[in-house]
């Protein structure tokens, strides 16, 4: 190899760690996912280009024994704490952060997931109660938001799923959500293999 190439190969790398370390340090700050296109803007390469560097900055999270990991949802990237750290995010917090959902927050996220945009009546119509609770605890730990007015007399809130459901379902989007029909196969198989 001639010095050239390997003076070369040098920079290059030297040049990855800078845009590392830059894309690192905007995440960080951020808190909250960047999309592919205002990360390449930031750091002025072209989406491409920046598209290899999230995707070996992400590789180079899970290959160590760093507390935190790359993640992409919906094309935005994030940082995140790694999920065998919970118990000690929650210590620090003082708080469950985990805290399992109630069979009612379940089937009301799992309605909205599954036919958002939707309004309450359409969920209670689905569940065939009320749901006002499971909303308003959806709401509050973030994996549900409102995202709209129906267009009809009196207006009704429309609600959608979260990147906070993505990330707390480890979804890069809501494309990864088991298909409905193939879910109801499983069940049907499993009654017939307990007959």
């Amino acid at each position: 190899m001639s010095e050239k190439v390997y003076q070369l190969e040098i920079e290059e790398t030297s040049q990855r760690k800078h845009y590392y370390s830059i894309i690192e340090a905007i995440l960080f700050v951020s808190g909250e996912p960047l999309d592919l296109k205002e990360i390449s803007q930031i750091i002025e390469c072209d989406k491409k280009y920046t598209e290899i560097l999230l995707e070996e900055l992400k590789d180079v999270y899970e290959d160590s024994v760093r507390g935190i990991k790359l993640i992409k949802l919906n094309n935005k990237y994030q940082l995140v704490t790694k999920p065998e750290f919970s118990n000690y995010i929650e210590k620090l917090l003082k708080t469950n952060v985990r805290q399992a959902l109630s069979q009612a927050s379940l089937e009301t996220l799992a309605i909205i997931a599954y036919n958002q945009p939707v309004t309450r009546v359409n969920i209670d119509e689905i569940r065939g109660v009320k749901s006002d609770s499971a909303i308003f605890n959806l709401l509050e730990r973030k994996l549900i938001q409102e995202c709209g007015r129906l267009d009809v007399p009196g207006r009704p809130i429309l609600y959608s799923t979260t990147y906070e459901f993505l990330r707390h379902f480890k979804l890069e989007d809501l494309k990864q959500l088991p298909n409905l029909s193939e879910l109801f196969q499983d069940d049907n198989n499993n009654s017939e293999d307990k007959e």
